[in-house]
């Protein structure tokens, strides 16, 4: 795949808060941007992929189905995949390439689009499972006890305290050193300043768990063409490639009834088993941080600190800062630049590698590492580099 496939465009809408825009505007301004940024027309793609698809879990996750953009842009592909059940929230990413190496198609457009902002409303952001109604399945068991997404980070925290030592002020850092490199984002929901005394200072929502340890819900879109390698002469920026892929999964789908509540599914990574690279190559990370936790099990996975021992190497917060050893969330992640849910991490791994960040810029910027996905769905790891 390394040597037959190449992400060729990228693009994003608008991001804000609540932008009071519909989601299908919001995933068409994205999709037209990508497919210019690669130097294509419409009628040249020929493949189609997203995530979720039409399911919508929960208010405003999904912007636009596959349906909705083959129907809006009037595209006539030859491939399309489409929905939830996929290796990780970039799964739409993987399927595409596999589509193009394996002959599928030449050109793959991919998205992921989310309204939550506007679709909550004004108020404070709603509790997971609001307004879905009567819960059943694996919800059934999970809502009644409180089993939701704040409260499992929260004990995975308390877990980590518990077991490696982990401290408030560890945890301190990610949410910190995000907040600064927001600064350089125009795009960032929040850029003001955060130091460590607001940090400790602020409202718990699932002890240890604060209001800055959460991501932030969001309205945007963002957008891939994936093509084949070849292509790569024919646009005007350098293409990126996929170094080495990863999808592995080999703990249960449920984030309490898993094997070990102190970390996440990217602990089955052999990531470094398909490359020559090392950790050491690595010039700067795009971590998934849905809660700030899951940046250290992500630090771990990926092989940058031991296990256990993620809070003590980022407990200053210049190391994971720009210009430190291992710049992570260089937009400002999901906790200050909104939550685009994994396709953000990969927007902007792509333009450091294509060393277009600007103010942000990681220098000399050769080998990203995007870890997207956490404890109760698929993971995806990637290694990208200039093609």
């Amino acid at each position: 795949m390394t040597d037959r496939v190449i992400i060729s465009g990228i693009g994003q809408s608008a991001i804000g808060r609540r932008l009071g825009r519909d989601g299908l505007d919001l995933t068409v301004e994205a999709c037209l941007a990508a497919v210019a940024d690669a130097g294509l027309t419409l009628a040249e793609i020929d493949g189609l992929t997203t995530y979720p698809g039409a399911s919508q879990p929960g208010v405003g996750f999904s912007g636009a189905s596959l349906r909705d953009i083959h129907d809006a842009l009037g595209i006539k592909p030859n491939w399309v995949a489409g929905g939830v059940e996929s290796p990780g929230q970039l799964g739409a990413v993987v399927d595409a390439m596999l589509a193009v190496a394996g002959g599928l198609a030449d050109h793959v457009l991919c998205w992921r689009s989310i309204w939550e902002g506007t679709a909550q409303g004004s108020g404070r952001r709603k509790g997971y499972g609001s307004g879905m109604g009567r819960p059943s399945g694996l919800l059934g068991w999970q809502l009644p006890f409180g089993a939701t997404a704040a409260n499992l980070a929260g004990l995975q925290i308390r877990a980590r305290m518990l077991r490696y030592g982990l401290t408030r002020e560890q945890l301190a850092s990610v949410a910190i050193a995000q907040r600064a490199h927001a600064a350089f984002n125009s795009a960032a929901i929040y850029s003001e300043p955060l130091d460590l005394e607001t940090y400790l200072d602020a409202r718990m929502v699932s002890d240890p768990l604060c209001m800055f340890d959460c991501d932030i819900a969001c309205d945007g879109a963002t957008a891939f063409v994936v093509s084949r390698a070849e292509h790569a002469s024919q646009v005007d920026h350098p293409a990126v490639t996929v170094e080495a892929l990863d999808c592995a999964h080999h703990d249960r789908f449920t984030w309490e009834g898993g094997d070990d509540i102190t970390r996440i599914s990217s602990r089955w990574s052999t990531i470094w088993e398909r490359t020559d690279f090392t950790a050491a190559d690595v010039d700067v990370a795009s971590l998934y941080d849905g809660f700030s936790v899951f940046v250290l099990c992500w630090l771990e996975d990926f092989g940058f600190c031991p296990v256990g021992e993620s809070g003590s190497w980022i407990a200053d917060p210049a190391r994971i800062s720009l210009g430190g050893e291992l710049p992570i969330n260089t937009a400002g992640g999901q906790l200050s630049g909104g939550r685009l849910h994994g396709f953000g991490h990969l927007h902007e791994a792509c333009l450091q590698i294509r060393g277009e960040a600007g103010a942000r810029q990681v220098d000399g910027a050769g080998l990203a590492a995007v870890g997207v996905g956490a404890a109760n769905s698929g993971t995806t790891a990637m290694l990208l580099r200039r093609a």
